[in-house]
């Protein structure tokens, strides 16, 4: 019922057709807005750290010009080919007036030395020093040196170290340049210039790439080195970052790099410095948290006001399914009284629609089917009541008159106590028939009825007849129309009494077989013709009497009558000739009669 039920398959239909745009809405929207804002954040940041890029290769690009620019001092580079004119004033000055002049050219550079290529003599100055000639530790700057040698730009830029400052007890980062100053044209390498570097305007020019609360950034050199880095926990732990590695040995200038980890499930953007400039690449991550974040915000703005729409759409769909299925259900209910015989059903209004018209028509259907049964109920019962009257006022008054006859007879002849048991089965006869309230009557009341016919006939015909009556205990009381028996015996002292051979004989059975009452009665008449047998059969199946004769099967046809009317299509009556002479009528009835359905209870 749950399963074919309108109602549910209405809100299923309804609901689906609505959760199903609603939810693929939502979703389309969230990854529509994730891959936008992946887009616009990566494209952002990608154009940030290209400006990023430009900045900090314009300051190396500054830094770098300011030893550059020392080509173009013929008496500084003469000092580097022949360095043993320290003693003479005029180029001690220009030394010094040259390693100040860089290192005041720009506020960041903290220290300038020159060291020479090939002895230990090195010429160093800072900004709370004056310039000072020295000697250094060839073996201590051996790798820096190489690595600036090796370059194709002369250049090597240091990552950033912990230098403790003059005079103090705190400490400061420091970024070093190193450039091989070589005898041009010539490859030789003179000296090696140096620059320590604060960081200062490095980080300021970093800083401004990221938004430090949802982005993390890093400069590194094209090793892949630590110069900058936003997360103190990566820059403590930076040689166990595969993603560094992965960058810096990464061919393309540019790009970006979906990346997952334990502690990162992001996307990171990276970009390189040209290799004039160190070659230094910079590094932002952006984790998937964080970049989705509006997406996220997004969607649970849609799901609220999708789930808000929902339970609209929901409370409009369970009342419109209740408002177009209830009269339904109203309906049904009522075809389901109809169908169980109750015609009483309910009377409500259903609406003006299409449903509504519906249910005022059926309505107005049972009121009128209502109307013909009581009508056409009312006919029948008159017409079975006038058709049992005709049938009781049927009894022959022949018969009457020959069974007065002889009980007047006996009483002349013989004044014996016999009179008084004829009249009392005459009186008898003539109650039972004449009794018009009572139409149902036990078989043995009717077996009573019938013996005591039988009884007046063999004092009418005396040794002429002879008759037996066999019924099984079990079955007396089974309830049976009046008046079945004595019309079919009586055909028989009709038609077959007067010409049969040697004594009359009649015998009545009663026996229950299965589920019908089987009432035989066989006689030892002349029988009748096979023709005569089909015309007494069609004549049953007619409503018309004979027409090329007289009334002959007129009890038959009543008792036919009576049994249609009581049973319908559950009773039978059958007839036949007996082989060797005689006629034998057989009724099968129900055992049992339905209350509702025999005329008795119609009154």
């Amino acid at each position: 019922m749950l399963k074919n039920s309108i109602r549910n398959k209405l809100v299923i239909l309804l609901m689906v057709s609505t959760i199903i745009p609603f939810g693929s809405s939502i979703i389309i929207t969230y990854l529509y807005t994730k891959n936008s804002i992946e887009e616009e954040v990566v494209q952002e940041s990608s154009n940030l750290l290209y400006q990023g890029k430009i900045n900090l290769e314009n300051y190396i690009n500054e830094l770098n010009s300011l030893t550059l620019s020392l080509y173009n001092n013929p008496d500084f580079i003469n000092y580097l080919r022949l360095p043993g004119d320290e003693n003479n004033y005029l180029t001690t000055g220009m030394v010094k007036n040259v390693v100040q002049t860089i290192l005041y050219t720009e506020d960041t550079i903290n220290k300038v030395s020159i060291s020479f290529a090939e002895d230990d003599r090195m010429i160093t100055a800072t900004k709370h020093t004056t310039v000072v000639f020295t000697t250094r530790n060839k073996e201590a700057m051996h790798d820096v040196f190489m690595k600036a040698k090796r370059s194709p730009y002369n250049m090597y830029i240091e990552p950033s170290y912990t230098q403790q400052e003059e005079g103090k007890k705190q400490s400061r980062n420091i970024v070093t340049i190193h450039r091989a100053f070589t005898n041009v044209p010539d490859d030789e390498v003179l000296s090696y210039i140096s620059m320590e570097i604060l960081p200062d305007k490095i980080l300021d020019l970093s800083r401004n790439l990221y938004n430090s609360d949802t982005e993390e950034f890093y400069l590194l050199t094209s090793e892949g080195e630590m110069i900058y880095s936003s997360s103190k926990d990566i820059a403590r732990n930076q040689d166990s970052q595969e993603w560094i590695t992965k960058i810096a040995d990464a061919k393309e200038g540019s790009g970006t790099l979906d990346w997952k980890e334990d502690s990162f499930n992001g996307v990171m953007m990276y970009d390189r410095l040209s290799p004039s400039a160190g070659g230094w690449i910079l590094v932002k991550r952006v984790s998937y948290a964080n970049l989705y974040e509006s997406a996220f915000s997004v969607a649970k703005i849609n799901i609220l006001f999708g789930i808000i729409g929902l339970s609209l759409v929901i409370l409009s769909i369970l009342f419109v399914s209740f408002k177009i299925t209830s009269p339904i259900r109203v309906l049904f209910r009522n075809i389901q009284k109809v169908e169980k015989g109750d015609m009483e059903i309910e009377s409500q209004s259903f609406g003006t629609d299409e449903i509504g018209l519906l249910g005022s028509r059926f309505q107005q259907m049972i009121a009128r089917i209502n109307h013909l049964i009581n009508r056409e109920y009312k006919l029948e019962l008159e017409n079975k009541t006038n058709q049992l009257k005709v049938l009781q006022s049927q009894i022959n008054p022949h018969f009457l008159y020959n069974a007065l006859q002889s009980i007047g007879t006996v009483a002349l002849k013989n004044k014996v106590p016999q009179i008084y048991t004829l009249i009392t089965h005459l009186s008898k006869i003539m109650r039972y028939g004449m009794d018009m309230e009572e139409d149902i009557v036990p078989l043995s009341k009717e077996i009573s009825y019938t013996t005591a016919y039988l009884l007046l006939q063999k004092e009418r015909f005396g040794d002429h007849l002879e008759y037996s009556v066999e019924v099984e205990e079990e079955i007396r009381e089974t309830e049976i129309p009046k008046m079945l028996l004595q019309p079919v015996i009586e055909n028989y002292f009709k038609h077959g009494f007067d010409i049969r051979e040697g004594i009359g004989r009649i015998a009545l059975k009663c026996h229950q077989k299965g589920n019908e009452l089987v009432i035989t009665i066989e006689d030892n008449g002349a029988g009748v013709t096979e023709e005569r047998l089909r015309e007494v059969h069609a004549y049953f199946k007619t409503d018309t009497k004979n027409k090329t004769g007289e009334n002959t099967s007129i009890g038959l046809k009543n008792v036919y009558t009576r049994l249609m009317l009581y049973y319908n299509q559950q009773a039978s009556l059958d007839f036949q000739n007996i082989k060797g002479g005689g006629f034998r009528v057989t009724m099968r009835l129900p055992a049992r009669m339905e209350g509702d359905d025999h005329e008795g209870n119609h009154h």
